[in-house]
């Protein structure tokens, strides 16, 4: 993975992209959470090597991806060429067939540890669509999708402001909610490559990184956390808030519950985000067994009083 500074790599991004289409674009993942909590230590890097931008809302993300695409590819942005599906399609391809857009930056040694691409996503048409779907993204050299995924307006969510950057960025406890929501349990499907290394469950790469962002927030108290997490699920599923809050806690009790499983994320965390203030065993677990205590119970016992 590419140790990137958060502020330079922001920087370039929001440079790069056309200023109208900037209010479309939510930075999550890593960088997000880099730019947020080491902004102002240009010390501190984030291992990472995507640059994950939810265009939002639905109904603006083709023409702000069309107006992005076309815009970097312009100024010498080169695609990335691994994976399935790496040949543009046209009107006849199946959307679930056609490349996302990963776009590395102009004049950057693709091989080099320090590259880093920027990828594109969307939030979902609807919040009953479920797991992953793909938007048609036509270009004049041929067709691109946008993935989403089913809780991935969470992250766009109330987003913050980037300083003067003019691009927003994720709020740290909405990327926790959505990876909460993602995974109610542990799946024992591994992550499609190594990471440092090793095979590990995609589960416990992302519960590890709700680990790792209570570790950095460092909260006196949690509590606020369950507010905000509650706002934002009655906003993106009006319908089933209440069903989505009961389950929020289930993947992180059940990692927590399992020394293999808490010993994977501890490890991601390390070679992650915590890898400039590496944590032990313990102290990852105190971060979450408080916020279980403090934002998932506080949650759990509201939709309690909701329905009492």
């Amino acid at each position: 993975m590419s140790q990137v500074s958060p502020f330079k790599v922001l920087s370039e991004v929001a440079n790069a992209v056309p200023k109208d289409c900037r209010e479309n674009i939510v930075v999550i993942g890593s960088l997000a959470a880099g730019y947020h909590f080491f902004r102002d230590d240009p010390t501190k890097a984030v291992r990472t090597k995507d640059v994950d931008c939810v265009l939002a809302p639905f109904q603006a993300a083709v023409g702000a991806g069309q107006s992005i695409t076309r815009q970097l590819l312009d100024a010498g942005w080169k695609r990335r060429m691994e994976g399935d599906h790496q040949e543009l399609g046209n009107a006849d391809t199946p959307v679930n067939e056609l490349p996302a857009v990963r776009l590395f930056p102009p004049d950057v040694d693709h091989d080099s540890e320090n590259a880093w691409f920027i990828e594109l996503l969307t939030v979902p048409e609807s919040s009953e669509d479920h797991g992953q779907t793909w938007t048609r993204l036509p270009l004049k050299e041929g067709h691109f999708g946008l993935p989403t995924f089913r809780f991935i307006s969470i992250t766009a969510f109330d987003a913050l402001p980037a300083g003067d950057l003019d691009i927003r960025y994720a709020r740290p406890e909405m990327m926790a909610l959505a990876n909460l929501l993602e995974h109610p349990e542990i799946n024992s499907t591994p992550m499609k490559g190594l990471f440092a290394g090793r095979s590990i469950k995609r589960s416990n790469k992302d519960l590890g990184r709700v680990l790792a962002i209570a570790t950095l927030a460092d909260l006196d108290d949690y509590r606020p956390w369950a507010a905000s997490w509650k706002k934002a699920l009655k906003a993106c599923f009006p319908d089933e808030w209440q069903s989505l809050a009961l389950r929020v806690g289930n993947g992180l009790r059940a990692l927590l519950d399992s020394p293999s499983d808490f010993e994977e994320a501890h490890y991601t965390c390390l070679n992650g985000l915590l890898a400039s203030q590496p944590p032990t065993l313990d102290a990852l677990r105190a971060a979450g067994e408080r916020v279980l205590g403090d934002a998932v119970e506080t949650l759990e016992e509201s939709v309690e009083n909701t329905n009492s």
